[in-house]
């Protein structure tokens, strides 16, 4: 009788296990690769993204440079609509510390601002992480990356970051970096690195490599950003 109850028990336990196994395969697949390429514009890219890039859209539709990544062959390195934010924001804080008027609408920023801002993130042709050369901040001088001209003639530099693994250096995977040079006569000083969140996303006018919100402010220079809405003056809100 123990042995029968034993046998019973031992069936019981494996059709419950077969019946766990038979419910949850539908819920374990192999998904393949996923396509890097999108069958749109890099505008209509970030439009399809628009709770992540909607200040971003905002600013490029200020700046009236809709058509350049909408139809021009560029590689940009989309800030997202954090990277607005926080920039608006220390924008604010100089405003009413100095008893000015705050900015409610990003529309109250002259255009050419938003241009020359925004331009610095953009660079003529397609670029994937790996036509980028590698780059160091530890061994800059034997491997710099590369400076590029931005679509507003600023100097940038471009490089891919190689990680360690298991041991081995340079081994592991590599993030692609965009860096601003605060001294354009001492590239090499004090750059500003800017890690890419997501690189290579392939659409049918160019590549876009989306920066990281949380370690960027939109204009790199928070300071020179500050001084040249200042300077250009600030719009009155739209009612």
């Amino acid at each position: 009788m123990k042995i029968q109850n034993i046998n019973k028990a031992f069936l019981l336990v494996m059709a419950s296990v077969l019946f766990m196994l038979a419910s949850c395969k539908k819920y374990y697949f192999d998904t393949g690769v996923h396509d890097p390429k999108f069958n749109g514009s890099s505008l209509q890219y970030m439009k399809s993204k628009k709770p992540f890039f909607d200040s971003t859209l905002t600013v490029i539709n200020l700046a009236g440079m809709n058509d350049v990544l909408d139809k021009e062959n560029v590689t940009f390195f989309a800030p997202p609509s954090g990277s607005v934010f926080k920039s608006i924001k220390r924008l604010n804080e100089y405003l009413r510390i100095n008893g000015k008027d705050t900015v409610s609408q990003l529309s109250q920023i002259k255009p050419e601002v938003w241009r020359n801002t925004l331009s610095q993130y953009i660079f003529k042709g397609s670029n994937l992480l790996k036509d980028y050369p590698q780059r160091d901040t530890l061994s800059y001088i034997a491997f710099p990356g590369q400076n590029y001209t931005s679509y507003n003639g600023r100097i940038m530099n471009v490089g891919a970051i190689f990680s360690d693994a298991g041991g081995v250096k340079y081994a592991g995977y590599r993030q692609l970096f965009l860096a601003y040079i605060p001294d354009l006569s001492n590239p090499q000083v004090a750059l500003q690195n800017n890690p890419v969140a997501t690189s290579d996303i392939q659409t049918t006018n160019g590549v876009l490599h989306v920066l990281t919100k949380i370690k960027h402010n939109l204009g790199f220079n928070t300071d020179t950003f500050i001084d040249q809405v200042v300077a250009a003056g600030i719009l009155p809100p739209t009612p």
